[in-house]
Parts: structure tokens; C-alpha cells; sequence
């Protein structure tokens, strides 16, 4: 058997283990402390100690051998020396269970002075870049074959525009823009230096000669916009982010392999590599149409319904884009979101409660004497304060989603069961991680406590006598009216947002009520026994609620319209039901 020696050079350490699974499996010899390696094609068996078997079980062509020698250093401690996996490697090799070929060395000074002019390389007929789950490296797969390498963000970032059709400058540039100073000018010369070491490119003796101007890449395949982001989410997805439209998409890791591809490789070259059908991506392009992803689109406006009368019952107005004010104010609040705040905050309101729970009984008996002595004087300045709360609710939001960074591209006015209310438009708040949707949720609620807790404190503080002493209990009234009614999670109010942020349940009721479609439809549900426990015992819950307002709601109406203008009514709903259900000539 001819022995060939492993370089042990540091580069090996970065490469991915091979995957022996194919070819290979590992079982546990009985009444012994050895693991057996079992071929799967031939009648073949080679022993290995415990420390070596547990090493084995990571060759899985996932791990790089630092990687796997962590492991190892882990689990056994200082009975394993520092070079434990590059000698099981070493091994496998002598055991002709792996072939190692030396290369022969390239000339280290050979693309020193390379021209910036020069076309990269085409790596995608033999490598496909990839991410490593839970790390921001990439791994350079070999498409035949067990070899993987892994490479730093920068390094594989470029690698995706090794396509034979840019050349060393345009990488350069593209690679500067994204990650900014962290990139050396000299940057892409070094990874193509890097890239001859470890033999995944070899120079020819011929003279390289550059092209004079770069191919076209992919002029028929769809590009994203130079906006759009991709977030890599807590959740195990990643969400595409368009902040020209403030227009989202979560997709698949699978998905984004392939979004990735866009303007880089040919349509046809993209169903080749992820052996997906024209349909499938097809779909994927009109998500990212609809959501104005890609150059040349927009978002498409909101499709023409006829009126409904149920609409006058939730609607809203957009005012004003606060985003800029927000930019210029957020700086100077950013001690609200710290530890020792948060600590004096929530020590307050648990104070408050206190004072709250023992005076309750105080605290209703004022109410009856305000009511008897103004009766309907109170209905507006609670109203105004109401409002107040509300509007001060809503930058709870705002600011909060600001402090993480998010953009909040809209304000206004909204208009439930005939009453105003305010809204923010925190849609940004679904790329951050759960515990931080909940606090941009919670926020609001938290703003709503605060002015309670004041209002205790000023009422307790002024004489009865005084109109400061009405206008704190009126908001104290206030902020618990609305506070109730916020946290309602039936009803699309905070409370829902709360109960969606803290389940991670996006769509919370669209999916209840699509958990029932399914099974009564024999379709497959594919929640999670987790989510289509909470899925399940949501859906009632919110037909109930539905049916029980908007019914009484409607039968009040019902009622008070036959009684007082039987014929006008009649007439009225009958004409919506001729415009509502009769078809509309759309030539």
C-alpha cells in the first residue's frame, strides 16, 4: 500500500469533512470498545477506537475538520492531541477508504499583477456557492464529488460573481460597496491566489489574456433591485426586504439559493442547477414581482371591490410618512430602551397597581358622582383624552420599532364602529426576532400603563374640587377604555399582533381559519402539532367574537331601521344587493 502524506497545512482545517455515509457505516462492536467502519458495496470492515468513531459519525460532508476537532477536544478532553482529526484523515487515507492526490504547487507570485481588466473564472460548471447554516461562512461545493470548502461572507459573496462574465475590477467594486472598508484593494487578486492554493484553480502555462470588455450576464434572467435586503431571520427563514416599497417576502433557504441566481446565471441554467420544474419558478418570479422585488417593478395597487356596507365599520385614512421626524428624535430617547429605565418602569407600574387595586372602591364611587353631576358634559373631554392616549400609544410603536433600526413609513387615522382611533404602520417589525416584535407590540400597551400610573398619581394628588382632579380621573378612564380594548386579541388590535409576535404564528387568523378548510377538505395540513394546537383553538374562539358583534351589531341596526324607516331601508338594501351581486361589464 502506498502511503501519501496530508499537507498538513492550515487551509485543510477550514475544508469540510468528506461524507463517508455514502459509502460507508459505522457500528459499535458488542462487548468492546472499538466501532467498526463497514463498507456498504463490498465485504470490507476496519476497526477504530471509541475517540475515532465518534469522530467518523461527523463526517458528514457538513462540518470542516476544525470543526469536528472541537468536537472531539469537547468530549475527551486532553486525551486527544491538537492534530487528533487531520490524523484520522491521514488514516482513512492509508486505508484507501479516502484518495488524496498532491498537486503540484502554483507559482505563489502569480497573480500579482493581475489586471483588473481580466474576466474571473467561470466556477459553476464544477462549484456551486452556498451559506453554512448557523454562521455567516460559505461552503464551495464540488458538484461531483464529497469536496467542500469553506470561505468567509466577503470571500464567498464574490464567489457568486465568478460566472466567466465580470471581471477582477467589477468583483472588486461589487464586493466594496457590500461589506465597505473591510475589503483590501487587493481583495479579489488574493482569493484567486487562495483559490490556485487549494488546487480549486489551476493556471495554464500559456499566457492569460483578458478579454476587452466583459460578457453580458444573463440578459434575459429577472435581477433584484439594488435595494432589496436579505435578512436572515431568528425563526430559521429569511425575509427579502424592499425598502423603496416597504414590501416583504419570506422564503425558504432553498428559495434564496435560487434568488440569489437572479442576473447571475440564465433562466435555463437556474432550473439545470436546482432541478427545479418552469412553474416552480415561475411562482417563486411572481412573489417577487408582486412584492416589486426585481428591477422595473411595482407594487400593484389594491384590487377594485364594490362597496360594502361593513366597510364603514374599519377603514383607514393614511396621513403623513413620519419616518424622517422619527430619524431626528430617536437619538435623543434612546435612555427609555435601557435596563435601569426599563427596571424604574415596571417598579412604578407595580406600585401603581397597588395603590390602584386598594382605592378601586374609591375610584368607582368618584365615577358615579362625576357621572351624576355632568351626565353627557363628559363625553367630549374624555373623548379628546382618549384620543391623546391613543396618539401616544401609537408612537410607543413607532419609536420602539425605530430604536431596532426599522423604518415606519405611514400614520393615520383609523375609523372602528364609527369611532377614531390612530394606527402605525410597523409592518418592518416582522424582521426582527420574536422577543423584539414583541417588545414594538407591547409598547403601545406599555405607553397606555404609563399615562394610567400618572393620572393615578395626579388624581390622588389634587383637591376634588379641582378641574385637574376631573381631567386625571377622565384619563385614567381613558387609558384603561383603551387599554381594554387593545388587548383584545380577537379583534385585529394589539392584542392580536401581541398573541401572533409571541406564538410566531404570522397570519395567526387566516391559518386558523385555513386549519379547518383543510380538514374539512381532506387536504394535508402542514402546521406544526405545536401551531395547529394554538391554530385550533383560535378559530372558534374568533367566529364566536365575530359572530356575537357584528350579529348584535346588525340587529340593532336591523331593528332600528325597520322600526323608524321600514320602506327606505328596503329600498336601500335592495338596491346595494342589484349593485353588489349583479356582474360588472369590465370592457
Amino acid at each position: 500500500m502506498n502511503s501519501q502524506n496530508l499537507p498538513l497545512d492550515p487551509n485543510y482545517r477550514d475544508w469540510l469533512s468528506p461524507n463517508l455515509g455514502t459509502y460507508w457505516q459505522l457500528a459499535k462492536v458488542k462487548g468492546a470498545e472499538k466501532i467498526v467502519l463497514r463498507s456498504r458495496e463490498e465485504n470490507t470492515q476496519v476497526q477504530f477506537s471509541l475517540t475515532e468513531g465518534f469522530a467518523l459519525q461527523h463526517f458528514t460532508g457538513k462540518l470542516t475538520l476544525a470543526q469536528i476537532q472541537q468536537r472531539c477536544e469537547k468530549k475527551f478532553g486532553d486525551r486527544i492531541s491538537p492534530t487528533f482529526v487531520e490524523e484520522l484523515l491521514q488514516k482513512l487515507i492509508d486505508l484507501n477508504i479516502l484518495h488524496h492526490s498532491e498537486a503540484e504547487s502554483p507559482p505563489t507570485e502569480a497573480y500579482h499583477s493581475i489586471s483588473e481588466e481580466w474576466i474571473c473564472p467561470d466556477l459553476t460548471p464544477y462549484w456551486s456557492v452556498s451559506s453554512v447554516p448557523d454562521s455567516d461562512q460559505m461552503v464551495l461545493k464540488a458538484t461531483e464529488g464529497n469536496l467542500r470548502v469553506i470561505f468567509s461572507a466577503p470571500e464567498g459573496y464574490a464567489l457568486q460573481y465568478f460566472t466567466g462574465q465580470f471581471t477582477v475590477g467589477q468583483i472588486q467594486d461589487l464586493s466594496q460597496q457590500h461589506f465597505g472598508d473591510k475589503i483590501p484593494k487587493n481583495f479579489i487578486a488574493q482569493l484567486l491566489q487562495k483559490l490556485i492554493e487549494l488546487n480549486i484553480l489551476q493556471l495554464p502555462n500559456s499566457e492569460i489574456k483578458a478579454e476587452s470588455a466583459p460578457k453580458k450576464a444573463a440578459e434575459n434572467s429577472p435581477r433584484l433591485k439594488a435595494s432589496v435586503q436579505f435578512i436572515d431571520h431568528p425563526g430559521g427563514y429569511w425575509i427579502l426586504r424592499n425598502p423603496e416599497d416597504m414590501t416583504f417576502l419570506q422564503v425558504s433557504d432553498d428559495d434564496k439559493a435560487i434568488i440569489d441566481q437572479l442576473g447571475r446565471r440564465s433562466t435555463a441554467a437556474i432550473l439545470a442547477e436546482f432541478c427545479i420544474s418552469k412553474s416552480e419558478l415561475k411562482h417563486l418570479l411572481k412573489l417577487l414581482t408582486i412584492t416589486a422585488m426585481l428591477e422595473g417593478t411595482t407594487p400593484p395597487p389594491p384590487p377594485k371591490r364594490k362597496f360594502n356596507p361593513m366597510q364603514l365599520l374599519y377603514f383607514r385614512i393614511p396621513l403623513f410618512n413620519p419616518d424622517p421626524w422619527l430619524n431626528r428624535h430617536i437619538d435623543r430617547l434612546r435612555w427609555i430602551w435601557t435596563k435601569p429605565f426599563a427596571f424604574l418602569l415596571f417598579s412604578t407600574l407595580a406600585f401603581s397597581a397597588i395603590i390602584g387595586v386598594k382605592q378601586r372602591d374609591l375610584i368607582f364611587h368618584t365615577g358615579q358622582q362625576l357621572i351624576q353631576a355632568h351626565g353627557g358634559g363628559l363625553i367630549i373631554p374624555f373623548a379628546l383624552l382618549s384620543m391623546l392616549v391613543v396618539s401616544l400609544h401609537e408612537l410607543g410603536h413607532a419609536f420602539t420599532l425605530k430604536n431596532f433600526g426599522g423604518v415606519v413609513p405611514k400614520m393615520g387615522l383609523l375609523i372602528i364602529m364609527c369611532m377614531p382611533a390612530a394606527y402605525t404602520n410597523t409592518t418592518d417589525s416582522y424582521c426582527l426576532s420574536r422577543m423584539k416584535r414583541v417588545l414594538v407590540v407591547g409598547a403601545g400597551l406599555l405607553v397606555q400603563f404609563a399615562i394610567w400610573a400618572i393620572a393615578l398619581g395626579l388624581w390622588n394628588w389634587t383637591t376634588s374640587s379641582s378641574w385637574l382632579h376631573i381631567a386625571s380621573y377622565l384619563l385614567m378612564g381613558g387609558a384603561l377604555v383603551t387599554v381594554a380594548i387593545n388587548l383584545n386579541p380577537l379583534a385585529k388590535f394589539d392584542g392580536y399582533y401581541l398573541a401572533v409576535a409571541l406564538t410566531g404564528i404570522n397570519n395567526l387568523r387566516t391559518r386558523s381559519f385555513a386549519l379547518y378548510g383543510n380538514l374539512l377538505t381532506g387536504k394535508p395540513i402542514r402546521e406544526t402539532a405545536s401551531d395547529a394546537l394554538i391554530l385550533a383553538i383560535y378559530a372558534p374562539l374568533s367566529l364566536a367574537y365575530i359572530y356575537f358583534v357584528f350579529g348584535f351589531l346588525f340587529a340593532r341596526i336591523a331593528d332600528w331601521s325597520l322600526t323608524n324607516i321600514p320602506l327606505t331601508a328596503l329600498s336601500l338594501l335592495v338596491l346595494w344587493l342589484i349593485y353588489y351581486f349583479f356582474p360588472s361589464d369590465k370592457s
